[in-house]
């Protein structure tokens, strides 16, 4: 009986366990890309039980009970566990925020960021896909603490000012930009989408990289694909349409006339308008200027990996026209990536990334004096567009200037094209032996082909125009730039008895970079339009570069720069928690004489990571705690080539047997004790975690450039204005960049369905000039108005580029008080009041003085970002405090237009305290003063992006790993006091910046675009 009963008990619990276990099977994705993930690891918690995904992302378990649960551990992604509960289990895993950011782009190789002791910040793939920029500029602007854009233009294609730590030179002041580890002039060759991510060496860890690393460096990774895995797509599409944020309020016909009226009544003369009661409002050449732009993108990314080898392939394409101009302003650009890696031997890999890219962009006259926007706030509003005939109306005879013209006319006329062709690619081996040694050969190399030509057809823009041209003309330009790397190291990588890990690196770098120029100008063409064009038997004319190439088989045309450098670093790091890395490297550049081509460079950095402490190791607050300090000293090169001998470059004109010939002179004045430019950069540091969530970085910089690169100030009487000279370039001043820097950021998840991220950053910065080494001490230049004296300086005292003009102090209300101040030249009541800074009771040029600088202060960005279920929501914001921009896009002549605040001018004792009376008279108010320099402080919301991601069943029917909608908008709106068109725009000259002549704005774009993932 009894083992009856045990027999029953057994049968009884064995249908108990088999109803209660089940067979289980899935795929494991990327949660944000969709791709399957090959060979994550799965287990059964609580048991040695496991198994691992196939090629495919395929996985499955017999027999588990229900109620178990899976763990899901995948190398870069977060740890998922799930209870099982159903016989099909789909797992999407998401990407780990410290996982990836544990491994380190560095000079020369990679380093896990608690092992990094310099000043180095990342932008990851994922904020990219977010922003969706068109430049990847637009990626790092209020990202990166310390890092600032300004843009040259919002046109089409345009490129930006990237300045890392403030302007530290009054030259070449560009970061050194390496794409996989090649040299790249600027990011225009890059497509957004292809970028894994950016790495940006702010401080001495740029060191490794030598020359051309003084003013940082920017490391650009580009995706490859993933070992043992299937064909993978990625498609992203987006289309959208761009317009302008703003338009300056200017008068109209009516108002225009009554001010023309009063200014030419001001000085007794006849008034232009006898009649304004038909005006009305006139034509709105802003309106007729600015149009909405569209804008596509399309790019197609393909990856696949073996077990030795990956590949990924990417195409891209990207049409944008300009809100000035239109298709006469348009921007293309196509893209073509090929990333290829494999392991030829257990101990020999290859690698290769090719990227070729083609631009074709139409160009405007712009940010200048007589562009088209120049022209649209200066035209007569009480000019029609078109005349009587049909033809473009002109500007009056008189009253208008010489520059201003019909802005529409410009751009039907306007027929200039540039054609860039561009090859980079970047080919390496990397062997192994011995255990700890390896060593590494890159070759990386680019090409390039410009072209452009302009067409400039007979027109008239009105009497003495410097526009017109009475005889059609053809330009045709090309240059080709060539340049190539190579490097060559070793590296010794070992960890002793658990504790010294030290790594030691040696080697050398030869680059070389060459350029040849050729152009060739036709006159006399034949067509009216570019498409009609006909140069056949038009002879060409003579010009510089024609001479040189004739006189002296083109070997003028050529630029040739080389550099070579040893180099080697030591990295040590005892037990995890004290660091050290020192670099020595030995730069030699061709722009230095014999006497001084060889620098010597060393950077050192060290670091504390306190939380591997014992008296941290426990903390629940302080999950990571890091202390770094670097010091160092960068050389800088970036002069013109070959400045210390002289060579026969320039332009001269002999006379042989009564005949004129043309040849060659001596070109730009040498100096053969020019040496290197040296900057010696300084930080403190400080990186903290608490609880997991928030992340807190802080650095002290100050950043000392000694014995820049400048232009001496000589006299003409050395031939410096010849044809093809120019004055010796000098070693003759220092700068002081220093600030704080400050990075902030939270990331939580409120449940399962939602989590959010906030990123702060702030950036203190002062700019100073200690000493300028020349006869006078101070460095002119940029331009306001015309035929006066250059508004910026470089001066010790001061930052660079400052503005030097008159302060002002209100204007004269009444005679007595003209009769009361110093003698002011034309001084009347209603014009601007001059302060007498040096008490002689004159105003002239001695009492100009500090009035602003275009070096902010204070530069802020705040990136916010949450995900709920299938909805992703991003938007960042920037702001610049604390810089000045000169208003220089007025040109006031007695009937140009003006802009709408003229209306608040002065008409009597009272009624204005700041804005000068009209007259057509003689006055000092256009001189270069305050009244003409404003705050350009700002802050924009940049970005905004809402996406939905279908969900897994409709992928199921759709055959798609993921598709994702969205919709976002650019420059959605801009904070400031500042008049013009846009605050952000600069044309980022080191002396001369911030001075605006018509900024062309950055546009307001609105895109919509879907991801598809299969």
């Amino acid at each position: 009986m009894r083992k009856k009963i045990t027999l029953l008990l057994f049968t009884f619990f064995t249908v108990l366990a088999s109803a209660q276990t089940i067979n289980v099977n899935g795929v494991v994705k990327d949660a944000l890309s969709g791709e399957v993930l090959p060979g994550v690891s799965i287990s059964i918690k609580g048991t040695i039980s496991g198994t691992e995904t196939d090629f495919d992302g395929l996985y499955s378990f017999s027999k588990i009970a229900k109620g178990s649960v899976l763990v899901f551990n995948y190398l870069g992604y977060k740890k998922k566990e799930v209870v099982v509960d159903t016989e099909t289990i789909n797992v999407s895993l998401e990407q780990s925020t410290e996982a990836l950011d544990e491994i380190v782009v560095i000079g020369y190789g990679t380093q896990k960021k608690k092992e990094v002791t310099g000043a180095v910040a990342v932008v990851s793939s994922a904020t990219i896909d977010d922003l969706k920029p068109t430049r990847i500029e637009q990626a790092l602007q209020g990202q990166v603490a310390g890092v600032n854009i300004t843009q040259n233009s919002g046109s089409p294609g345009a490129a930006s000012n990237i300045r890392i730590r403030g302007v530290s030179t009054n030259g070449d002041s560009r970061p050194l930009i390496l794409l996989d580890g090649r040299v790249i002039e600027d990011l225009s060759v890059v497509n957004p989408s292809d970028i894994e991510s950016i790495n940006i060496l702010k401080d001495a860890s740029a060191g490794i990289y030598g020359v051309r690393a003084a003013n940082g460096v920017i490391l650009v990774t580009t995706k490859t694909g993933r070992k043992n895995s299937d064909f993978k797509s990625i498609l992203n599409m987006q289309y959208g349409f761009q317009q302008t944020t703003r338009e300056i309020p200017m008068l109209n016909a009516t108002e225009y006339a009554l001010l023309a009226n009063e200014a030419f009544a001001a000085n007794g003369e006849v008034l232009p308008f006898s009649n304004i009661s038909g005006l009305g409002q006139g034509t709105d050449w802003q309106g007729r200027v600015f149009e909405n732009a569209p804008t596509f993108n399309i790019d197609y990314t393909l990856n696949k990996g073996t077990e030795k080898s990956t590949y990924s392939f990417g195409l891209a394409v990207l049409s944008q026209d300009g809100i000035v101009g239109g298709d006469k302003a348009n921007f293309n650009r196509s893209n073509l990536r090929f990333n290829y890696n494999t392991d030829i031997l257990d101990n020999l890999k290859f690698t290769s990334s090719t990227i070729y890219t083609n631009t074709n962009k139409r160009n405007l006259i712009e940010n200048t004096l007589g562009s088209i926007l120049f022209n649209a706030v200066n035209m007569p509003p009480t000019t029609p567009v078109r005349n009587a005939s049909g033809d473009f109306s002109l500007p009056p005879v008189i009253g208008t200037g010489i520059e201003v013209a019909n802005p529409l006319a410009q751009i039907d006329n306007a027929e200039n094209r540039t054609w860039i062709n561009k090859i980079s690619g970047s080919y390496g081996l990397n062997y192994n032996f011995l255990d700890y040694f390896s060593v590494e050969t890159r070759f990386q190399a680019n090409y390039s082909l410009v072209n452009s030509n302009t067409f400039n057809p007979i027109a008239n823009y009105g009497i003495g125009n410097v526009f017109n041209n009475e005889v059609a003309t053809f330009s045709d330009f090309k240059q080709s730039y060539f340049d190539y790397t190579f490097d060559t190291f070793a590296k010794y990588e070992r960890v002793y008895d658990d504790v010294h890990d030290v790594k030691a690196m040696i080697g050398t770098s030869v680059f070389k970079s060459t350029s040849r120029f050729e152009r060739n100008l036709t006159s006399n063409a034949i067509g009216t339009t570019v498409n009609d064009l006909s140069v056949n038997g038009v002879i060409e004319n003579g010009n510089g570069l024609e001479i040189f190439k004739n006189n002296n088989n083109g070997s003028n045309l050529v630029f040739d720069s080389r550099l070579l450098s040893y180099f080697a670093r030591l990295q040590y790091a005892f037990d995890g928690k004290y660091l050290f890395s020192a670099v020595i490297r030995r730069d030699g550049s061709s722009n230095f004489g014999p006497e001084n081509k060889f620098g010597f460079f060393p950077t050192a950095s060290a670091g504390w990571v306190a939380s591997e402490e014992d008296f941290l190791k426990e903390s629940e607050t302080i999950s990571f705690l890091k202390l770094r300090a670097s010091y160092g000293i960068i050389g800088n090169d970036r002069i013109p080539g070959f400045r210390f001998v002289s060579i026969l470059n320039g332009e001269a004109e002999y006379v042989f047997d009564n005949q004129l010939s043309q040849g060659l002179a001596i070109g730009p004045i040498a100096n053969p004790e020019i040496k290197w430019e040296q900057q010696i950069p300084l930080n403190f540091g400080l990186d903290l975690e608490l609880f997991n969530k928030v992340n807190l970085t802080m650095d002290y910089f100050k950043k000392t450039t000694e014995d820049l690169l400048v232009s001496a100030q000589t006299s003409g009487i050395i031939g410096v204005a010849a044809p093809g000279s120019s004055v010796p370039v000098i070693n003759a001043g220092t700068v002081v960049n220093k600030g704080f820097e400050f990075s902030l950021g939270y990331k939580d998840n409120i449940s399962e369905d939602f989590r959010y991220n906030v990123n702060y950053n702030f950036t203190k910065l002062n700019n100073e000039v200690t000493f300028v080494g020349n006869q006078t001490g101070i460095i002119e230049g940029g331009s306001f108005g015309v035929g006066q004296e250059p508004p910026s300086r470089m001066e010790a005292g001061f930052p660079i580029g400052y503005f030097y003009g008159y302060q002002t102090d209100g204007l004269f209300q009444n005679q007595t008080e003209v009769n009361a101040h110093a003698t002011q030249a034309n001084a009347a009541p209603g014009d601007l009041r001059f302060v007498d800074t040096n008490g002689d009771g004159v105003i002239d040029p001695d009492d100009r003085t500090y009035i602003g600088d275009p070096i902010a202060d204070i530069t802020m960005g705040l990136n916010l970002s949450f995900n709920y279920k299938r909805f992703d929501f991003n938007a960042y914001a920037f702001a610049s405090l604390g810089n000045e921009i000169v208003r220089n896009y007025e040109r006031t002549l007695p009937l140009t237009n003006r802009p709408a605040y003229f209306l608040d001018r002065w008409t009597g004792e009272g009624t204005s305290n700041s804005f000068p009376r009209v007259t057509t008279g003689a006055t000092s108010n256009n001189l270069f003063s305050d009244f003409y320099v404003e705050d350009g402080s700002f802050l924009r919301l940049q970005s905004v992006q809402f996406g939905y991601t279908v969900g897994e069943k409709t992928l199921e029917r759709l055959e798609f790993d993921k598709v994702r909608l969205f919709v976002s908008a650019t420059n959605l709106f801009t904070i400031s006091n500042y008049r013009g068109y846009d605050p952000t725009t600069s044309n980022g000259a080191p002396i001369g910046g911030g001075i605006d002549q018509g900024f062309y704005p950055s546009p307001q774009t609105f895109l919509l675009g879907i991801n598809v993932n299969f």
